[in-house]
């Protein structure tokens, strides 16, 4: 009896500046198998479906528990993570291709860079003076701490970035992973004391302005995070703040 194989159908690239091209492979089923399982089939065998032996395709995984971010790539036209999506929850033949947002180093692999630049430009960080033990910070409230862990479960995947239509190359909206990371760090009892430099990040071009209220990215996240609930809230803190600036508030908010 032949063994049962899955078809993946996958756009390639061989570097940046080279056209992309689709290329099909047969590999071999295995029940519960996700993608990036069926990817490491045409690695160990590089060998396309007419026979031709290939170059291995090329895909970032770190994690392989969704924790990561790195294997996102379209499937079946929906950007999604490789690493978590089963073949069995798949129609045949399974498309791959890499995110249209980011550009292509090769194959599935993309350049984040973007999103991460907007991480920086936010201060999606909480910056601490010197080396020494400064004891532990205030608490956050529970009910605070909840939500905010919500928020922290983001994983950088870009797949946010993908699903909207607001970011793309003639746009320079930071897109909604570094919306929200606003908000979880400005609700931090430590982080607060920058938010003000981080809603003005928020308010210059490229911010929070460029939304379209889509809300294609709270309908992707594989985290589930509310991302249009944390876009909502920095519209709100962006308004209070624009109103500091116009009256010369000296308090940060």
């Amino acid at each position: 009896m032949a063994e049962k194989t899955i078809t993946l159908i996958i756009t390639r690239q061989d570097s940046p500046d080279t056209s992309p091209y689709e290329e099909k492979f047969e590999v071999n089923y295995r029940e519960n198998m996700n993608i990036i399982s069926a990817l490491m089939e045409t690695q160990r065998n590089p060998v396309n479906a007419k026979g031709e032996k290939t170059t291995p395709v090329n895909w970032e995984s770190n994690c392989l528990e969704e924790v990561c971010g790195a294997c996102s790539m379209i499937i079946n036209g929906e950007p999604r993570q490789a690493c978590s999506t089963l073949v069995d929850k798949l129609e045949q033949p399974i498309r791959l291709a890499p995110m249209a947002t980011f550009p292509v180093m090769r194959d599935l692999a993309v350049d984040r860079s973007r999103m991460f630049e907007s991480l920086k430009k936010v201060k999606a960080w909480i910056p601490i003076d010197g080396t020494h033990d400064l004891g532990p910070g205030p608490r956050m409230p529970e009910k605070k701490r909840q939500w905010a862990y919500e928020l922290s479960k983001c994983m950088t995947c870009g797949v946010c970035l993908e699903a909207c239509p607001n970011v793309n190359s003639n746009s320079d909206f930071i897109g909604p992973a570094a919306l929200s990371q606003v908000r979880l760090f400005n609700a931090h009892p430590t982080g607060e004391m920058n938010a003000g430099e981080r809603l003005e990040a928020l308010m210059e071009d490229g911010g929070i302005s460029g939304c379209g209220n889509s809300q294609n990215c709270v309908q992707v996240c594989p985290k589930g995070i509310p991302l249009t609930t944390s876009i909502a809230a920095m519209n709100r803190d962006t308004n209070i703040q624009s109103f500091k600036n116009f009256f010369g508030s000296d308090h940060s908010y």
